[in-house]
């Protein structure tokens, strides 16, 4: 699977309908689908098409046509998506009719092509599984700890310090896996 983690958008014309495309982030789609909106009051349709992992680590989708023929727009953009194995990540396509009529195949061929199109230009990060998980150690060894962190790609989300020390960190499955290997040698090594 792949994600993206900056927006991008490219524009593509067949027979004077203008289709302007943007892909971003999850996190960012309803504030940019509203922002566009505004930007382009005389656009006819707003197509969009989204896929993202819920909490329960399933793929989530979801395609509207906003008025195009139904099956014309939404669904071949989804379709993109999912043939990118594309997850965390939305598409949103902005058509100025031209004033030809494109016909069914057209419609469908000018989205996927929009939407191929401004993925050509997107750098796509392959997606890793993340855990979190909680050690506790001894404060004497926050420096090596510390230093393993960096080493591994581990991310530090919280710190507290009681009778021992208790971080809570996060990372991709295999990097935490070698990390933990590396913490349980520390404490082995100084007790």
């Amino acid at each position: 699977m792949t994600y993206i983690n900056i927006s991008y958008t490219n524009t593509l014309e067949v027979k004077q309908s203008k289709f302007i495309t943007y892909l971003v982030p999850i996190h960012e789609y309803k504030g940019t689908l509203s922002s566009l909106k505004e930007e382009h009051p005389k656009a006819r349709h707003f197509v969009v098409a989204y896929r993202y992992l819920n909490t329960f680590n399933q793929v989530v989708e979801h395609s509207s046509d906003d008025g195009e023929p139904k099956g014309t727009s939404g669904k071949p953009s989804l379709m993109v998506l999912q043939g990118n194995q594309l997850i965390n990540s939305a598409v949103i396509v902005v058509r100025y009719f031209g004033g030809t009529k494109l016909g069914t195949g057209g419609l469908v061929r000018a989205y996927s092509d929009a939407v191929n199109l401004v993925l050509d230009k997107a750098e796509l990060k392959e997606y890793k599984e993340e855990v979190v998980k909680k050690i506790s150690f001894e404060y004497t060894h926050i420096r090596q700890i510390e230093y393993q962190c960096s080493i591994c790609r581990i991310s530090i989300l919280n710190k507290l310090f009681d009778t021992k020390t208790i971080y809570e960190v996060k990372a991709d499955i295999k990097s935490m896996e070698e990390f933990l290997c590396r913490v349980d040698r520390i404490s082995s090594i100084y007790p």
